[in-house]
């Protein structure tokens, strides 16, 4: 079997990426928002099934850390829509023309631009967290961005709290998405391979991040994140209709 990317495409991917985590290092978001559309312009089969599997080492690693945060109550609620975004993405994934999914992307990538520029919203409620969680692993299972729906959702709570229960209903959410997209032969050994493929440029750009989050300026690196992610979810667009 033939690696589909080459040596170059490989350094550029895992460039963005390690960009993506120092800037998740240091703003608590941003490898996949900015990472997914950028990826998809260097090769289309890295989303959403390999940068999923990126999207759920880190989560994976702050569940082991901070399980005590938890809140099982928040899980139990978020798991069922979770599940049933999932099930609506694999319908829409079923129809919908590989030549359409950049354009998709592309529009997705603007939805969650838009989420996070959302700052005001009422603690998480039953009926917040389902939809919250619904929206998220539509896109998840799409794109492979499903953070800002339920990072709105949450915005409100303390810090160990947002990131365990988040990394606890990612992580079971992001099987369930490699699962369906597996039923769809759109996640195999290939998808596997480049997702694995891909760790190194997260686990260096998290171990940057430590060293360079006191100089990250959040005043201006959030709106720069968003700005540039914007315009990698359009270029997506015009690469899917050109």
């Amino acid at each position: 079997m033939d690696f589909p990317l080459t040596l170059t495409q490989w350094l550029l991917a895992t460039l963005v990426l390690i960009i993506g985590a120092i800037i998740q290092g240091g703003i608590g978001y941003g490898v996949a928002l900015l990472g997914a559309p950028l990826l998809y312009l260097i090769h289309p089969q890295l989303i959403p099934a390999p940068m999923l599997i990126v999207g759920m080492a880190l989560p994976l690693l702050i569940l082991l850390r901070e399980w005590r945060a938890v809140h099982p109550r928040d899980v139990a609620w978020a798991l069922p829509g979770s599940f049933a975004g999932t099930a609506m993405a694999a319908l829409v994934l079923g129809v919908v023309a590989e030549q359409v999914l950049g354009m998709l992307l592309g529009i997705l990538v603007l939805l969650g631009v838009g989420l996070s520029l959302i700052r005001h919203m009422p603690d998480p409620r039953p009926h917040h967290l389902l939809g919250a969680a619904g929206l998220s692993s539509f896109m998840a299972t799409i794109t492979s961005i499903g953070g800002p729906p339920l990072a709105l959702a949450f915005q409100n709570v303390t810090g160990p709290r947002l990131r365990g229960t988040l990394s606890a209903i990612f992580v079971p959410a992001g099987i369930v998405a490699l699962t369906a997209l597996a039923f769809l032969d759109r996640f195999g050994t290939t998808e596997l391979l480049l997702g694995l493929a891909l760790l190194p440029g997260i686990v260096m750009g998290f171990w940057i991040s430590g060293y360079l989050v006191d100089y990250l300026d959040r005043c201006w690196l959030r709106p720069a994140v968003l700005w540039l992610s914007a315009v990698a979810g359009v270029a997506a667009i015009v690469s899917a209709l050109y």
